[in-house]
């Protein structure tokens, strides 16, 4: 039948059960949840249960339904002979998708099947929409993500990887509390973009009458708590980058920054090494976890290898690269593996070191698998880190990378605010506006020494649940009109 076709028969069912005395929509009805009804199973026990229909198997005088709550499925069993008359006619009017409450006693089938012998059955909400065909799920993935709903209804896997991301967040809150991090909140509707390089979404306020944006990094606002004592903490919260989406980025997504007054960027790599074991052993139950469909492997127990920048590099590109001239050095790129000749301009960075950072973008970083920590970074990428003390050309953090993508940065954080206003000042070329004077002001008023990383929640679940899709972790992922 047309989509059509099924709701006005399930609109049918719905008046012929208003008829029988079955109101369509219920109210509150208490229940155990299947998975602790399985968990406690006694022969003859009482329950009560509630669930949406998954599938239903109509025979005579003993028919079979399937009921999900998220927690378990579990069989029900309608016997004509243990329901009144009205109860098991009206069972004749129920689709798949519909919500019941039930009552009734445990049974096993001579199967082995752990079941409910139903003595009464209620209403609780009719669905006038037909399911995906057997319920096995919505076969188009963007219809997935457009529908989170159905998805969410008819894909244990999917629902199961939500139930997981929630308790990462839990964990991750745990962790941090039990080091001494403060949770905190700073605002999203800034004055102005900082704390990283990125497009940030515009807005207005009213009241206010003047412009602000989405903030783009808490950062700026979580070391004004440094300065102002706050010693250790941390913010978990959405973040809004007004640029592209695919596989592994989001406009709107979730990110934990930490900051630790005292601490440094090997501070910063203890805490990954502590958090990522204690997520595994905790949420995940183990700590080599499938990751793709290339039968790769993520292990991450500690430690990490701690590898420089400038030494991948040399160990792809030879030990001269950095003594060649640049057309040497585009000539060797291509001949690994560089296809195109992207734009290779940024200001206050020379072609020569955009050139190798895309050799270390596009084929070093997408090759290291297992947990890495990249350090020694050149300094024209992080401004608000401070300078290694053996090279001021480098800065004194680390990219971690896992499955080929940067999970986080850690840094040695700038405290210094003649050297972070002379940074931000190269970072922002003409457009020194948009250089925040009030943190200028903060850091001048002394922060400590400070260690702080950036970590995308969303990019951990996927590592963790073995998932290559940022769309598969977000409950509503931004797409296309259509």
């Amino acid at each position: 039948m047309e989509t059509n076709e099924y709701r006005e028969q399930r609109i049918a069912s719905m008046k012929a059960l208003a008829e029988m005395g079955f109101e369509p929509y219920g109210c509150k009805y208490d229940h155990e949840d299947l998975r602790k009804v399985r968990e406690t199973f006694e022969e003859g026990r009482a329950v009560r249960v509630a669930g949406r229909l998954m599938m239903i198997r109509r025979m005579g005088k003993m028919n079979f339904c399937t009921m999900s709550d998220g927690t378990d499925r579990f069989q029900l069993i309608f016997k004509r002979d243990e329901l009144s008359e009205t109860m098991f006619a009206a069972f004749k009017l129920l689709n798949l998708g519909d919500i019941i409450g039930a009552e009734g006693t445990l049974f096993t089938t001579q199967k082995g099947e752990k079941s409910v012998v139903v003595k009464e059955w209620t209403m609780l909400a009719k669905a006038l929409e037909q399911p995906p065909e057997k319920f096995h799920g919505l076969a188009d993935q963007e219809e997935r993500y457009r529908r989170r709903y159905v998805d969410l209804m008819t894909n244990d896997e999917s629902r199961e990887r939500f139930f997981t991301r929630s308790k990462l967040l839990m964990e991750i809150r745990k962790y941090l509390w039990s080091k001494g991090f403060v949770e905190v909140e700073t605002p999203i509707l800034q004055d102005q973009a900082g704390g990283a390089a990125a497009k940030p979404f515009f807005s207005h306020y009213n009241a206010l009458d003047k412009d602000c944006v989405m903030r783009i990094a808490p950062e700026l606002y979580l070391k004004r708590l440094l300065v102002g004592g706050m010693n250790k903490v941390f913010e978990l919260g959405k973040d809004f980058r007004n640029e592209g989406i695919d596989r592994t980025h989001n406009p709107e997504f979730t990110v934990c920054e930490i900051y630790e007054a005292y601490g440094d960027r090997t501070s910063m790599e203890a805490i990954m090494e502590g958090l990522l074991p204690h997520l595994c052993d905790t949420v995940i139950g183990t700590r080599k976890v499938a990751y793709g469909d290339k039968g790769d492997v993520i292990d991450f127990t500690p430690p990490y290898r701690r590898v420089a920048y400038k030494d991948l590099v040399k160990e792809l590109m030879g030990d001269d690269w950095f003594d060649l001239d640049f057309g040497t050095q585009l000539a060797k790129a291509k001949e690994k593996g560089r296809e195109t000749d992207t734009n290779l301009e940024l200001d206050g960075v020379t072609t020569e070191l955009m050139l190798t950072h895309e050799v270390y973008d596009k084929l070093i970083e997408r090759n290291l698998m297992q947990p890495t920590f990249v350090t020694r970074i050149p300094h024209e990428f992080v401004p608000l880190a401070k300078t290694c003390k053996d090279d001021p050309s480098l800065v004194d953090v680390f990219e971690f990378v896992v499955a080929g993508r940067e999970l986080c940065p850690g840094y040695t954080e700038q405290n210094d605010p003649i050297a972070q206003r002379s940074a931000l000042e190269h970072q922002a070329g003409e457009d020194t506006e948009k250089i925040d004077e009030d943190f200028i002001s903060a850091l001048e008023c002394g922060m400590p020494p400070t260690g702080g990383l950036g970590f995308g929640v969303d990019r951990l679940v996927m590592f963790l649940t073995g998932t290559d899709s940022i769309r598969d972790v977000v409950l509503f992922p931004q797409l296309k009109r259509v």
